[in-house]
């Protein structure tokens, strides 16, 4: 099946310039796409990529003012490194469990009591990441603070204590925000507004009331009396990625790449009729660990769990039990 090129654009490829790269940023252009191709890599990166992050937690104790579901949720956020994650199965599709294991999960240990009078922080970097895993990088907290603690999960008195088992999985953000690549990504094309896609609503000047964008500076402003032109299209766009540290930002940038590949691959597959290399539902791409089709049961245990196990009702967070069974809030899990 043969395709034409993208209408307007020369017949050179895309192009990229990278005007700053960093620790957590990547700073760059691309030339040479259409606005459609470009929107949808931006869309990718912010919810597509796939990276690690805790799904489950196990209650064995907490004594803490916090409530199970409460640090369960903080748990969740905490960044995990996610470098090769290609090597972590999807829970739904792997093939040695079914619920979680070393193939498709890591397991983090968080034990912390307080015994003097000061109140205790308990830290990230208190997480213990047990083996085996899938590989030697992924599971381990993202800590990019200068001491060395990472993120506070939660406070301590005196004979306070937590001990927790947490299950990190393999999912994307289009599912839950605990996956997200990236806390933000900067778009942007035309800074000077030719194409006029931007009606600037202004009380006297619209150029001081509106400045322009550093971006500005990469192309030639309009000049006075300049006849408008119906056919130009957006050929520059504008990318500032900012990765939260659970994957460097050009390996975001590369992976949200390969997940538009293997989807724009889906559609060529369907549209040639061709079903080889298929999944049972058809979908080729990355998902979270419940599949996203409503395939929700992927393991009894969906959330975060007593020591009694998970025999009444669920939050949307996972089980939340108690040893009598279903809580004043139904009995009935996350549909």
């Amino acid at each position: 099946m043969d395709y034409d090129a993208m209408d307007g654009l020369e017949d050179v490829g895309p192009r990229v310039t990278v005007r700053g790269a960093f620790r957590d940023r990547a700073d760059f252009t691309l030339e040479n796409i259409d606005l459609s191709f470009a929107n949808s890599l931006r869309r990718t990166l912010l919810a597509e990529v796939p990276t690690m992050a805790i799904d489950l937690v196990e209650v064995q104790a907490n004594t803490s003012s916090l409530a199970d579901e409460f640090i369960a949720h903080r748990l969740g956020l905490i960044p995990l490194n996610s470098k090769n994650v290609d090597d972590v199965s999807y829970t739904r599709d792997c093939e040695f469990c079914e619920q979680y294991c070393e193939h498709c999960s890591v397991t983090l240990d968080l034990h912390a009591r307080c015994t003097g009078d000061e109140i205790m922080k308990v830290y990230a970097r208190d997480l213990v990441v047990s083996e085996p895993r899938p590989n030697e990088w992924v599971g381990m907290p993202v800590i990019t603070d200068s001491l060395g603690l990472g993120s506070v999960v939660c406070k301590l008195r005196k004979d306070q204590e937590i001990r927790m088992k947490c299950i990190a999985k393999k999912g994307i953000a289009k599912e839950h925000a605990k996956w997200a690549p990236t806390s933000a990504v900067g778009f942007e094309y035309d800074p000077h507004n030719k194409l006029r896609h931007l009606d600037y609503w202004y009380e006297e000047d619209p150029a001081k009331e509106w400045p322009k964008s550093n971006n500005a500076e990469w192309e030639d402003a309009p000049q006075d009396g300049e006849p408008f032109d119906y056919s130009a299209q957006p050929h520059k766009f504008y990318f500032d990625v900012e990765s939260i540290g659970n994957l460097e930002p050009d390996a975001v940038v590369l992976q949200g790449i390969k997940v538009l590949q293997q989807k724009l691959a889906l559609v060529i597959q369907e549209l040639s009729g061709d079903d080889r290399n298929g999944d049972a539902d058809g979908f080729g791409g990355p998902r979270s660990p419940d599949g996203m089709h409503g395939g929700g049961d992927y393991g009894m245990d969906q959330g975060y769990t007593t020591p009694f196990g998970n025999t009444g009702g669920q939050t949307m967070y996972g089980g939340g039990t108690t040893p009598f069974g279903a809580t004043p809030y139904g009995s009935h899990g996350w549909q």
